[in-house]
C-alpha cells in the first residue's frame, strides 16, 4: 500500500490530488468480500486501522468505495499526516501492513 502522490514531505496547496497505490491485491469497489481485494481509504492525521476492524465513516477516515485509485482533497491549512488504509469490500481494515502514512504542509 501506498501513497504515490503527494510525496512525504510535500507542500501543497488546499486541494491536491492524491494518488494511491497497492501491491498484491485488486482494488475493487465496496461491497462483496473478495479474497485479496479491496478498496482505498484516506485516514487524516489518525493512526492505521487494526486488522479486521471497519473503517469509521468521518471527515477523518475518508471512503473511496467505488475503487478510485485517485481523488481530490481539500484541507485547510496546516501539517497532516495522511495514511492510506487498504480494507475489504465490508470496509474491514487489512491492518498496518496494508497503509502507509506520509507528512504534508497545506499552504
Amino acid at each position: 500500500m501506498s501513497l504515490l502522490e503527494p510525496a512525504s514531505g510535500a507542500t501543497v496547496g488546499t486541494t491536491f490530488k492524491v494518488v494511491f497505490g497497492v501491491n498484491g491485491m485488486k482494488v475493487a469497489p465496496a461491497g462483496d468480500i473478495v479474497a485479496n481485494s479491496g478498496h482505498n481509504h484516506l485516514l487524516i492525521n489518525k493512526a492505521p486501522v487494526a486488522a479486521g476492524i471497519s473503517v469509521p465513516f468521518d471527515d477523518q477516515h475518508r471512503h473511496f468505495g467505488a475503487g478510485q485509485t485517485e481523488a481530490m482533497i481539500t484541507l485547510p491549512p496546516g501539517t497532516y499526516t495522511l495514511t492510506s488504509q487498504f480494507a475489504n469490500g465490508a470496509h474491514q481494515s487489512y491492518g498496518a501492513a496494508m497503509s502507509k502514512s506520509i507528512q504534508i504542509t497545506v499552504k
